[in-house]
């Protein structure tokens, strides 16, 4: 079930980058696309914080669309933006309806109050990009300003998906969708390991242990996981702390099994255009180049 509940969160996803590609009408045929997506997918599951995967399916999309860079790398951008907000959405609701009891002991409490401060910076964030896109403001942002060609890529794709309203929102409902199934997922594995936890309580807690172990602090979260999970689930729902640690575990191993295929895919793309393979931080660096030409061009 818990490999089942995976493939909703993998066919989600993908759908959702497809909506976001046809407003920047680009149009890829469906195993390019899916092959694009696989290899993302793999490689966000080991690298820090989880946007490895996001520079090498960006990389290889540009090849794909030299006509259409700037759009391909707007759609990357705003696949991973739309995200997030799906999953502050979620993480606010959950915590607002739950918020007594995830705070019952000292441990969750602390853990709580990282997670609210991660969401505050996030909603900070959000409506500062908002603001700076509604007003035109990063005009006036200094050339050495920390994030600025990100503020400026965002900016724009705002611009060119609020003209596409109906696609956004079905992206939107894509990662509602993406981001309750990767829940689901772990509860799963909670399950076939003999704990009982109520879903509701389960799925107030996994917006912590998917914030947390997404931090850029650790190899693919290995460890953050199954410590937030340890402390969670043994002090909200009474699970005993190995099966806790168990239940990470498990739930990354269903990830990585439901991910590997990006492996082969990976080992056997050929883009339609000849491409040398390069490493991932010259990969970082051509982008690095594009994100600056539109900058430039806004």
């Amino acid at each position: 079930m818990a490999i089942l509940a995976y493939g909703v969160v993998e066919i989600a996803a993908a759908f959702r980058w497809y909506v976001l590609l046809k407003v920047q009408k680009i149009h890829l045929t469906l195993p390019r696309l899916l092959a694009l997506f696989l290899i993302g997918m793999f490689y966000n599951q080991f690298l820090p914080g989880g946007t490895g995967g996001d520079i090498i399916k960006s990389y290889y999309l540009l090849k794909e669309t030299p006509d259409k860079k700037a759009g391909a790398l707007l759609a990357v951008v705003f696949d991973r933006f739309i995200g997030l907000v799906a999953l502050v959405a979620i993480t606010g609701t959950l915590i607002g309806l739950r918020y007594d009891f995830l705070s019952q002991t000292t441990e969750t409490r602390n853990l709580l109050w990282v997670l609210l401060v991660v969401l505050g910076a996030s909603i900070l964030a959000l409506l500062s990009t908002f603001v700076i896109s509604g007003f035109n403001l990063f005009h006036s942002l200094p050339e050495k300003f920390p994030g600025r060609e990100k503020l400026i890529e965002i900016s724009a794709a705002y611009h060119l998906y609020a003209r596409h309203w109906r696609a956004t929102l079905v992206a939107f409902g894509a990662s509602l969708v993406a981001h309750l199934a990767t829940f689901a997922t772990f509860l799963c594995a909670a399950y076939a390991l003999g704990a009982a936890v109520p879903l509701v309580n389960f799925f107030a807690v996994m917006p912590i242990e998917r914030t947390i172990s997404a931090l850029p602090i650790s190899f693919a979260g290995i460890g953050l996981r199954e410590k937030v999970l340890q402390i969670m689930l043994h002090g909200l729902c009474g699970v005993p702390e190995a099966t806790a640690i168990l239940i990470g575990s498990l739930s990354f191993l269903i990830i990585l099994i439901c991910c590997l295929p990006g492996a082969i895919v990976y080992f056997f793309y050929k883009p339609s255009v000849a491409v040398a393979h390069v490493k991932l931080r010259e990969m970082e660096k051509e982008i690095a180049v594009l994100e600056h030409g539109i900058s430039e061009a806004e």
